[in-house]
Order: structure tokens, then C-alpha cells, then sequence
């Protein structure tokens, strides 16, 4: 198993023979704009004002999209944010990448939208999970926000190598990660952990508290911290998890790479 950190929750997975692409994010440093500017449509602001005039995404590619997307068997899209997959002022995502790819997606509704974005081969994860030759990848529940969702999240599970991987996804920790873990017991654990808040949802994903609680739950599993330093509305940098992760003692099988980083298990 080889997981590649790219940038944000943008990761490349090598498991059981195959490549997957996760959330791929693809939007040049700067090019998203920032909290400010979004049409008053958008219901996203940030709680921090001094964070409102932060272009995203903060940092380049590590590397060109042609070597990103080298390969990859399938993409994996948890949910469709514009921190996650590139959206159009048209209503179409995923404008870089090659429509062929099969896309696997979380409900019919995320579904409809790749296809009218000219995807040809799209698949909603059943709940029982989809088996690939000799893996099975399992949506499970994700809850994204503290005060209300925001919009629907999943987490992924892939089993068949010797070692189950859990990918949290956009989610803070509740009883539904519990229970992740409880049934899969994951040896390798990818969580997003840069605590992004905006108003209304409260925060979005997970701080060093709910990972800390992922360790003390599964204290022998590897645990890669996702999704850092390239969104506004983070509230934590690579430097200042670990910094609270290591003050709490529970920094010992952990990893937070860097952007164009790989980690094999």
C-alpha cells in the first residue's frame, strides 16, 4: 500500500494492483479566489474575518497534472466541495481529468452531476461495498460539521491487501467513526485534520482532540493527517497539529506528510 499526498484532501492510493485518485483538486494556487468574493448565493463564510481575503488553494501542485493522474485505475470523489473536485461556473466538475476513468461516488445526486459533466463510466459505492478483482471499497458514514452538516460526506473503506485502509473523508469525530472502526479496524487510517470552520456548520472536519481520540481508539493503526495548510478556513497547520498531537502524547504512529509526499505500509 502506497499513499501520495498531493495537496488538500487530494491523495493517490496504490491498494491491492490498483491506483486511486481521492478528491482530486486540480485548481492552480490563487484561482479558487477567497471567502470575500463568493456570490452571496454561496452559505460559506468564514468565522475568523482576518482569514476572508485568503486566496485558495494556498499552495501549487506538487507536481503537473500529468503525472498526478499517470495510471489511475479510478477516481474516489466523497463529496463534491470546491475544495475536493474542480468545479465550473457552469455546474460541471472535474474538468482535468480524463472522462474515461470510472468516478466512484457517494449518492445518485453526486452521481448525476459527473455525468452531466460528461463522465462515462460513474458508480454509486453500494452500501455493501463494490468489489474490484481482489479488493472491496465500502462507503461509510461521515458527518461533516459540528453544528450541522455540511451537505452529505463519506468515508471510504478498502479491504483485500493485508492491511484495511480507512479513509475518514471530510468528517469529525461521532459516534459513526466509532463505529468505523469498531467494525473495520483499520491498520491504516487517512484523517483530515486541519479543523476548517465556517459559520453555521461550526467546524468541518477534524481537530487534534477528535485524532487523538482515532489513536487512543486504534493504538496500533498508522494514521496519516490530510487535507493541510491549502484552505482559508483551516484553523491548523502541519506545524501546529503536531505540535497539540505530540503535547497529547499521541504522536507516535502518526504521519502528516508533505504535499508530494509518499508513505508505504
Amino acid at each position: 500500500m502506497i499513499i501520495e499526498q498531493i495537496r488538500n484532501a487530494t491523495i493517490r492510493v496504490r491498494y491491492g494492483g490498483k491506483t486511486f485518485l481521492v478528491d482530486p483538486w486540480f485548481a492552480p494556487k490563487d484561482s479558487f479566489g477567497c471567502f470575500a468574493y463568493l456570490p452571496p448565493t454561496v452559505p460559506f463564510t468564514v468565522r475568523d474575518s482576518q482569514k476572508r481575503f485568503i486566496s485558495m488553494p494556498i499552495c501549487d501542485l506538487p507536481k503537473s497534472a500529468e503525472e498526478i493522474l499517470e495510471n489511475v485505475d479510478s477516481y474516489i470523489v466523497t463529496h463534491i466541495h470546491p475544495d475536493h473536485i474542480d468545479m465550473a461556473m457552469d455546474g460541471t466538475v472535474g474538468k482535468p481529468l480524463d472522462k474515461k476513468i470510472p468516478v466512484l461516488v457517494q449518492n445518485a445526486e453526486d452521481a448525476a452531476v459527473f455525468r452531466n459533466s460528461g463522465f462515462e463510466c460513474v458508480e454509486v459505492l453500494p452500501e455493501q461495498g463494490l468489489s474490484l478483482d481482489t479488493i472491496k471499497i465500502t462507503p461509510v458514514p461521515a458527518r461533516h460539521g459540528t453544528d450541522m452538516p455540511c451537505g452529505p460526506a463519506m468515508g471510504v473503506v478498502m479491504e483485500g491487501e493485508d492491511k484495511t485502509l480507512y479513509i475518514a473523508g471530510d468528517t469529525v469525530w461521532f459516534q459513526g467513526v466509532e463505529n468505523n472502526l469498531e467494525r473495520y479496524r483499520p491498520q491504516v487510517i487517512v484523517l483530515n485534520a486541519c479543523a476548517a470552520e465556517l459559520e453555521n456548520f461550526g467546524r468541518l472536519i477534524m481537530d487534534a482532540q477528535d485524532v487523538g481520540k482515532v489513536a487512543k481508539y486504534m493504538p496500533e493503526s498508522q494514521i496519516i493527517l490530510s487535507h493541510m495548510d491549502n484552505v482559508a478556513h483551516a484553523s491548523l497547520s502541519r506545524t501546529s497539529l503536531e505540535d497539540q498531537l505530540k503535547e497529547m502524547g499521541v504522536f507516535r504512529k502518526m504521519v502528516i506528510p508533505e504535499d508530494g509526499q509518499a508513505v508505504e505500509f
